[in-house]
């Protein structure tokens, strides 16, 4: 028996992710500079670390409820109250996920399978279409284009939907473009799907890492509310990767069918994690806005040096990555990554590991110190400067 053959084909077609390929490639070089993943530099605050230690230091090592614990399901439903305007019930509308990956995955399993196609805006997160795959349901890609900043526009959609159409994943502020949605181009989304029967999964991990104006959640329309799964974590804006916590909030019906894919495959998230997390939403904005205020400062640098360097490049509104068009040097984005890694040491992803419209593109992440991306900057100028037409 070949156990390569026992694979089923919808697994063993997907490709490995095209970022982690970057990452294992700088961590084997000296003085190389690692602008590939998509990871904040800042430690966790410290009050949020102390919570999870004291959880510890108190015994709280037990499983928590499956849906995690009603305390930090109470103060998920008040941050996105506070921050969003969004009313979710604690009791029956919010899960506490091993983070927001965790989320997608089961979010999709309950919602599509063999028939049902999933619209998914590229460049993006390179989750989204393997989990539609895996599902047995078939991702219909649309390709957003930088002359419209990044955006899903509402003929774009238009075209893109049809008898067959489940769901419509919204990944704003986008990785890796760092493009973001304002009310009225949310408004012209609405007013297609509202009267379809597609849930939109909107992932909001960024909401936080915004730099004009505040975030808009398409859960705020009034009819989008109850076909709109919100999908957010701790990772991004409270520098909690490694602690593995996201939650889903949406209606009751959709939350209970991902209730019981969660009970069985993961049972619940890590319970020091879930001590953490309430403290992070109780104590922890004047954190994440000192984090943000770095953030923009860098984001500045980094779309400065790309434009210096001679190179398009886009103004990133949200997230922390800028995505340059590398088309002038007349390397593809995989040549262009490859030999900047091998040439000058430091680490960007091609825009393809986001969908195939990222050729062109390189995407680099500014969750890196500034002394880090100065150097960088500089690096990247110089090897430019070696290949621009």
């Amino acid at each position: 028996m070949k156990i390569s053959d026992m694979i089923l084909p919808s697994v063993r077609n997907v490709p490995p992710s095209g970022i982690r390929k970057f990452f294992d490639l700088v961590n084997e070089m000296k003085d190389a500079i690692s602008l590939s993943i998509g990871e904040p530099d800042f430690v966790t605050p410290w009050n949020i670390r102390e919570a999870g230690i004291y959880s510890l230091e108190k015994g709280r090592t037990h499983y928590s409820p499956n849906s995690g614990f009603f305390e930090l399901r109470e103060e998920i439903c008040r941050y996105q109250e506070r921050k969003y305007g969004l009313k979710y019930n604690p009791k029956d509308e919010v899960i506490v996920t091993v983070g927001g990956s965790e989320g997608i995955d089961i979010a999709l399993r309950a919602l599509a399978g063999p028939g049902d196609e999933v619209i998914i805006p590229e460049p993006c997160f390179v989750a989204y279409k393997p989990c539609a795959v895996f599902t047995g349901a078939t991702p219909v890609v649309i390709n957003l284009k930088a002359e419209n900043d990044f955006r899903l526009t509402p003929e774009l959609l238009q075209q893109a939907i049809t008898d067959r159409t489940k769901v419509l994943i919204l990944p704003f502020p986008n990785n890796p473009t760092g493009a973001v949605m304002t009310e009225s181009d949310l408004r012209k989304i609405v007013d297609i799907l509202k009267d379809k029967n597609i849930v939109v999964i909107s992932d909001e991990i960024y909401s936080e890492l915004t730099y004009e104006g505040k975030h808009v959640s398409i859960a705020s329309f009034p009819e989008m509310k109850d076909k709109t799964l919100v999908i957010n974590g701790f990772s991004k804006a409270f520098a909690m990767t490694g602690w593995r916590l996201g939650y889903c909030c949406g209606h009751r019906d959709l939350i209970a069918a991902m209730y019981k894919i969660h009970q069985y495959a993961i049972m619940c998230s890590p319970t020091t994690a879930q001590y953490a997390g309430i403290e992070a939403l109780r104590n922890s904005d004047e954190d994440v806005q000192e984090m943000v205020r770095e953030y923009n400062r860098r984001r500045r640098i980094m779309v400065d040096g790309y434009r210096k360097a001679g190179l398009e490049c886009f103004e990133p509104l949200g997230a922390f990555y800028v995505f340059p068009c590398i088309k002038s040097t007349g390397l593809s984005s995989s040549e262009f990554s490859e030999r900047l890694l091998m040439e000058e040491k430091v680490a960007v992803v091609p825009g393809t590991a986001f969908g195939e419209c990222g050729e062109g593109y390189v995407r680099s992440c500014y969750a890196s110190s500034m002394e880090n991306i100065t150097e960088a900057m500089q690096r990247i100028q110089r090897f430019v400067k070696k290949y621009k037409k």
